[in-house]
């Protein structure tokens, strides 16, 4: 019998089927659960040896295309995409730790990142010592201990825009085969490439810059493939020791890829962060243009944080393009092309000012996100950073009146003249 003589319910299902191929400019996307599989043979082969696709959630041809971009943007070695960004900061974490072991982490870091050091890995017994000042590498330094095995940072801090010193911190973890691993979600690979910097791992929410349109979630790992199992076998014997059964270690198999072969091996599909094949073509297709937009929406940034510095309603600007921001030397040093487009200002009139610039702004959008085409604001200090103390808050340039903007790639004038309006606003009610 044929699926042409089939009966209704049948053809329904299977007349569709059909193995054309045909050369798509755009990736394609496989948007299937399995795949098919030639034989018995072809089967046993591919769960044998990893080799082809049988299951989306273990690798999906769409999902692999992107990887392939995004490492190459990162300048990595391979890439391996996930569900989110917060999957994406786990999977890197627990292809590195386990039970026992130790990571130092810079204070600045998403809340998300910290509540999962704090909370989480804490209750599997792996601890987090925090450094606040992060430009100075002795700092880093004495807070390793014999158990750590990771460094974690952001390569531009939300909300202070802190740039960390990429190959100072990498150079202090390289003395005891640490990898250095790099949330780059805010300096985006358009400004700043850490691997190239001796970082050894990267993180992305793809959510934001690289997807870019504010319509997808997705993150992404990527490794410089450059594991070294003679220096650093002793800190991950994961990596180096046979697996269960005899099987050849990951290092045995992979190499320098080990770390990365392990995320996509064991971590990302057993903790089941596996992205959908449809947000990853999107996250691509966002990609393609990440260029422009952030070139775009960094020059928006520096001409807005120009402004609103100057504005007698403001009190604080904490931007990195500006040469009043701590950390101007180091952008300089490091960025490549703009500073970025996430930034905080402090208002004079404190909460009740923060209050109304939000609910009054008309081209801004108020809510929670960042790397979006359109331009966005947010209030920190109740909403990302409310779980934390006022003297945390401090440290971390967070007051009542600290507001964090994400600055998109509308015309310049048409955003000055919406915070021109806001702020006389708000200078009325506060005077």
């Amino acid at each position: 019998m044929t699926v042409d003589t089939a009966r209704f319910a049948t053809r329904a299902v299977h007349a569709a089927r059909g193995r054309e191929t045909a050369a798509s400019r755009a990736t394609p996307i496989y948007l299937t659960a399995g795949f098919e599989f030639d034989d018995f043979d072809h089967a046993a082969d591919h769960f044998g040896t990893g080799t082809g696709f049988g299951y989306t959630r273990t690798g999906n041809p769409t999902v692999h295309a992107v990887e392939r971009q995004l490492a190459s943007l990162e300048s990595g070695a391979d890439a391996v995409l996930v569900a989110s960004g917060q999957a994406a900061v786990s999977a890197a974490v627990l292809s590195v730790v386990g039970a026992g072991d130790h990571i130092v982490s810079s204070t600045h870091i998403y809340e998300g990142t910290r509540g999962l050091f704090l909370d989480n890995l804490a209750r599997l017994g792996i601890e987090t010592t925090f450094v606040d000042d992060i430009a100075d590498p002795d700092a880093w330094r004495e807070a390793i201990r014999p158990t750590t095995r990771a460094l974690f940072a952001e390569s531009l801090a939300n909300a202070r825009n802190d740039v960390l010193d990429v190959a100072a911190v990498s150079a202090v973890g390289d003395e005891s085969a640490i990898p250095l691993i790099v949330d780059n979600t805010l300096a985006t690979p358009a400004l700043l490439r850490p691997l190239e910097h001796g970082a050894a791992i990267i993180v992305h929410s793809a959510s934001k810059f690289l997807a870019g349109h504010g319509s997808v979630l997705g993150g992404v790992i990527v490794d410089d493939g450059r594991f070294d199992a003679e220096r650093a076998g002793h800190n991950a014997p994961h990596l180096v020791l046979p697996g269960r059964g005899g099987l050849p270690s990951v290092y045995a198999r992979h190499g320098g890829r080990a770390r990365i072969a392990y995320v996509r091996e064991s971590v990302a599909p057993r903790f089941g962060a596996s992205p959908s094949p449809l947000n990853a073509f999107l996250i691509g297709q966002g990609a393609e243009t990440l260029g422009l937009r952030v070139e775009r929406q960094s020059r928006n940034a520096l001409e807005v944080a120009r402004w609103l510095a100057a504005h007698e309603a403001v009190e604080s600007v904490d931007y990195a393009g500006l040469p009043t921001h701590p950390h101007h030397a180091t952008a300089l040093r490091y960025l490549d092309g703009g500073f970025g487009s996430i930034f905080t200002v402090t208002l004079r009139g404190g909460l009740p000012a923060a209050r109304r610039f939000v609910e009054e702004v008309e081209v801004f959008t108020h809510m929670t996100h960042i790397g979006d085409v359109r331009s966005l604001v947010l209030h920190p200090g109740t909403t990302s950073h409310a779980q934390r103390t006022d003297e945390e808050r401090r440290v971390l340039g967070v007051s009542p009146g600290t507001l964090r903007l994400s600055i998109g790639i509308e015309d310049v004038d048409d955003l000055v003249a919406d915070l021109a309006r806001v702020l006389e606003s708000v200078r009325e009610t506060v005077s």
